[in-house]
This record gives C-alpha cells, structure tokens and sequence, in this order.
C-alpha cells in the first residue's frame, strides 16, 4: 500500500474515531431535549432532498411518528425531491410559469402544515465553505415561508457519507457535510428551532447502514434514523418490560402485563403496549429498545412455549425466560409491518399526484392536450383517506393474551 493510500486510509479512521468520540461528549452535555407533542389533526410535512424521497419506499420515519400518538389523526406529506436544494432548482419542469422556486413554496403551502421537518445541506455541502453563506440564506428563507403559513420548523442536520468515490474525496465531504450541519444547528439556535443532530449518531454508528453507493442509506439506516428521530424529538424508547415471577403461589405481573389466571401448571397473562414496536426488518431483529420484552422467573431447567391467542410464538430455555426474551414477530409486529405497507402505498399515491408524470402535459402549457387526466389526479385524494383511514384504523395496540404451560417441553 503506497503511503497515500496509508494516509487516507488512516485520515477516514481518525474521522471515524473522532466522530464516535464527540458523539459520546455531546450525549454527556447535551439535555434531555422538550418532548415534542402534536395536536389532534396536525398535519406534519417531510422537506427536503434524496433523503426524505428514499424514504418513501421505506415509511419508518412516519411509522415512528404516527404510532406515538395512536389516539391523533396526524396528516403526513412527504415533499422530499432527489437532489433538491434550499433553491428548488431540482424541482424544475417545462412548465414555465410556475418556476422551480415558485412551485416549492406553492407544495409547501398547499400540505397546509402544523410541522415540517426540513433536511437541506447534503447538495449544498458539495460547494464547500465557499458556498455556504448562499445555503444559510436559502434555508433561512424557507424557514420564513414556513413561519409565515404558523407553522413549526424542526430543522434535520446533513448526514456523512460511507464512502464518496476515492477515500481522499470521502474526508474531504464529510468535512463539508459536518461544516453545513454545524450551520444547520446554528440557524436552530438562533431562530429556537427545534435541531436534529444525524450527523453524529450515524458517523459513530459502526453498523452497515449505507447502499452499496455510499451514500445514500438503506433499510438499516433508515430503520436506525427512526430512533435518532425518536430520540431527538424527545420521546422516550419503545420498549416495554413485562416480568412475570411464577414461584410464588400466584404468579404475578409487571409492566403492561396482567395475570389472567395462574392454576396448576398454566398461566395466563394479558398485554397492551402503549405503542407499536418498530417493524421488524430483514436485516436485522427487532431489540429490546424497540419492541416488547418477557421475562419469566421461577421456572425449572428445561423449554418452555409461549403462546399468544392460541398460536405459538417463542420457545425458549428456562434461563433464556429468566434474561428476557424479545417478542420480534407477533400480533404487534404484524400490526406494525401493515401500517409501514400503508404508509409506503399512501405516499406513493400523493407522489404520483404532486409530481405527475408529463405533468406540463396535464397541468402546465399543454394542458390543452392531456389536461382531461387532471381528475385522475383529484381522484387519487379518495385513494390516499382510505389509507390514511386504516392506518388510522390500526395504529393501537391490541389487547394480547399469553399462555405459558410450566410444564417444560425438554431438559437443557
């Protein structure tokens, strides 16, 4: 390995290193932030570049926030566009008039929001610090728009990239791309914005969450980002811890658990989460820290079957029960994977609807030609409630009940 190789291998290492490192120093420092709360009907808006337009295909985001408030008719929009920056100049058509800048501002106001979460600086960030005063002022008019329709800003910093072409351009990007998220929370700071540092959690993160283009993140970087989101916001993790203790004469119950019955060599407990836990996805199972949790002490060497409603769940060693198990599949996380499904099918049907294929066609100069497929787009609002109206449908977790027969299956 020649000895610039050496140098920038050993550059993105330090990078790394020091990333996790004020990671750790800014999490001892940093305060609990105010846990944000939304109001019945809040409409909450995704803005932004590639992305917030990723995760249309993922719908974690959005899960996390929707199934914290089960008992709120949230709206969500997501007006993420690939490449974008604070100028809109990738938004641009051939339909002249509106403008590029002008049709961003006319997709803002129309989602008519309560909140809008704004992720700009990953574009801007390739002009260096050169053009970085050119960025501050196009956010800043953003957050003025969005200020003036009453609405609250939460402003999301730029996110580092894994691996940008060669290793000497990697560093020199996220170079840039912590130079703009440090600008980004300044803006914060300054205008009492709400600020979620992505930054810092994904550089310390040594996990696989980035596409093969190093760039952009995947399944697991976004299922990742929902709880720094989470997190940042306020809200505390998912988990819940249920125990069960079964040498006493009755069996009891803690956390959102209750004893049904504990006769003989059976006990029946019920559970009902506050929230959904985070789905469960391919690449990895669900952990404690997003999902539900059984502990069960008192049992005898051997294995032991969990069943829930009727079906069994997880079997498990004696010792096994006694750490805790995490419930990863289930009536909840069923729940859980459907709702992301509805959120992914809304969102695409509102992407179809504000970003239409041949839209100068249908709504701009020519529309003299293919506007009749105008109300083909209207018609798509039927398809989106109804969506919006099963996830309104099945955001709150069910009342679950567990069966546990003390009988073991088998030895150790």
């Amino acid at each position: 390995m020649s000895k610039t190789k050496s140098f920038l291998l050993a550059s993105v290492l330090c990078f790394t290193l020091l990333a996790g490192t004020c990671l750790q120093l800014r999490a001892q420092r940093q305060e609990s932030p105010v846990p944000l709360a939304f109001k019945q009907g809040g409409r909450i808006v995704f803005l932004g570049g590639s992305l917030f337009e990723n995760e249309l295909e993922k719908g974690y985001l959005e899960f996390a926030m929707t199934s914290r408030w089960p008992d709120l008719d949230l709206t969500f929009r997501n007006l993420g566009w690939t490449g974008d920056n604070v100028f809109a100049e990738a938004r641009s058509t051939f339909t002249t008039p509106p403008t590029p800048y002008q049709q961003l501002f006319q997709q803002i106001r129309s989602t008519n929001p309560d909140h809008v979460l704004i992720a700009y600086g990953g574009v801007e960030s390739q002009n260096g610090k050169e053009g970085l005063n050119r960025f501050v002022e196009g956010l800043e008019a953003i957050i003025d728009s969005v200020d003036a329709l009453g609405a609250q800003t939460i402003l999301l910093s730029t996110i580092p990239v894994k691996l940008a072409g060669s290793l000497e351009n990697t560093v020199i990007q996220n170079k840039n791309l912590k130079l703009y998220a440090d600008a980004i929370s300044s803006i914060a700071s300054k205008r009492k914005k709400r600020y979620v540092d992505l930054y810092s959690p994904i550089a310390g993160n040594t996990n696989n969450l980035f596409l093969d283009n190093g760039i952009h993140l995947n399944d697991a970087g976004y299922y990742y980002l929902a709880q720094v989101l989470e997190q940042a916001l306020g809200w505390p993790p998912r988990e819940s811890k249920v125990t069960v203790e079964t040498s006493n004469a009755a069996a009891t119950a803690s956390g959102p658990a209750k004893i049904i019955s504990s006769q003989g060599q059976k006990i029946v407990f019920s559970l009902q989460e506050a929230i959904l836990p985070l789905p469960e996805i391919a690449s990895r199972k669900s952990s404690a820290k997003t999902s539900v949790s059984v502990q069960i002490n008192g049992l005898k060497n051997g294995r032991y079957t969990l069943m829930e409603n009727g079906q069994q769940l997880v079997t498990a060693s004696a010792a096994d029960w006694a750490k805790g198990v995490v419930l990863d599949h289930g009536v909840s996380q069923e729940q859980a994977i459907r709702i992301c499904n509805d959120i992914v099918k809304k969102n695409k049907l509102f992407f179809q609807q504000y970003r239409p294929m041949n839209r100068t066609y249908i709504l701009g100069f020519r529309a003299y030609e293919q506007g009749r497929h105008k109300q083909g787009l209207d018609d798509l609002n039927s398809l989106i409630a109804g969506l919006e109206e099963q996830i309104k449908l099945h955001r709150k977790p069910v009342v679950k009940t567990y069966e546990l027969n003390l009988s073991s299956t088998s030895s150790n």
